[in-house]
């Protein structure tokens, strides 16, 4: 099980050097990651300040040597798929190589994608996401990419540098359990970053739950597996939740989880109006990760 911090890219969060010390802290104190949220105005009744999630992720990585760094998660449906392998490609290399990709639809829809123009409808969205997912990994590469899609369109590009990592970052999915299909899309990637409809972020999933999600993703790698004659690669299942800096109590409300499937425990503060304060996340910072072992 390895441990991260998670945190809101808006209030304290949005500046870039109050976002670095606390990427040096949570280094400091024994974290294995640190992951940004991805908004840009999050719900639009609420007037906050924000910053660009990877200019936070740049100050962080210039602050750290050895933790992951990422967002959870970037809505590919509302990015230009080119700009956005190069932020992910110059983060990869600014940081040598520790960069994880967390994707998803994005939310809340009406005011994320809504207030913008953009469309709001579901279907058009998983499609964008699939299809950016695909054109990302390919630009990645750094290999010539022509591509003319429902979405997108790239005519015998090349952007280059290639990413640090090979064959590219770590790419991990978000969606809602029990929904089915984004669990798909994540089984065709390297990590699944669930939210639940019976847990509140910030609150650990019921652990049936998760056996019955870990189960289901087994399920579509191994039929994928079988489709494309491929070898089994490394893939997380990333949970979160507050959990206690005790290590008998963490052990007792992560461990079940790990021995259900989980590989991350991702530290997330309970969405309530100190989310975006630095004071008490800098406080379990500090306080180390919640080792089960």
């Amino acid at each position: 099980m390895r441990y991260s911090i998670n945190i809101p890219n808006f209030g304290d969060f949005a500046d870039p050097r109050t976002v670095a010390s606390l990427a040096a802290a949570a280094e400091t104190a024994g974290w294995d990651g640190l992951f940004v949220w991805d908004h840009v105005v999050h719900v639009k009744r609420n007037r906050r300040v924000f910053g660009d999630p990877w200019m936070l992720l740049t100050a962080a990585a210039l602050a750290t040597s050895s933790i992951k760094l990422g967002t959870l998660v970037t809505p590919v449906p509302r990015r230009r798929p080119e700009q956005l392998a190069r932020q992910v490609a110059t983060l990869d290399a600014l940081s040598g190589g520790r960069v994880v990709f967390g994707a998803g639809l994005g939310g809340p829809i009406d005011d994320e994608y809504g207030s913008f123009g953009e469309s709001t409808d579901p279907v058009v969205l998983a499609e964008r996401l699939d299809e950016g997912l695909g054109l990302l990994a390919d630009y990645w590469t750094g290999e010539p990419v022509t591509h003319h899609g429902r979405h997108f369109h790239a005519d015998d590009v090349e952007l280059l540098p290639a990413t640090v990592q090979r064959p590219r970052p770590p790419v991990w999915i978000a969606g809602y359990w029990p929904k089915r299909r984004p669990m798909r899309r994540a089984a065709r990637w390297d990590g699944a970053a669930p939210l639940f409809e019976s847990a509140r972020h910030g609150y650990a999933p019921p652990v049936d739950e998760v056996r019955d999600l870990v189960g289901y993703l087994r399920a579509q790698r191994q039929e994928q597996l079988r489709e494309q004659e491929g070898e089994a690669r490394p893939f997380e299942i990333v949970l979160g939740g507050v959990s206690p800096a005790e290590q008998g109590r963490a052990r007792d409300l992560i461990g079940p989880l790990a021995d259900a499937g989980a590989t991350w425990w991702d530290e997330r503060h309970i969405q309530d109006d100190q989310v975006d304060k630095l004071g008490p996340v800098l406080r379990r910072v500090e306080q180390g990760p919640p080792r089960i072992a």
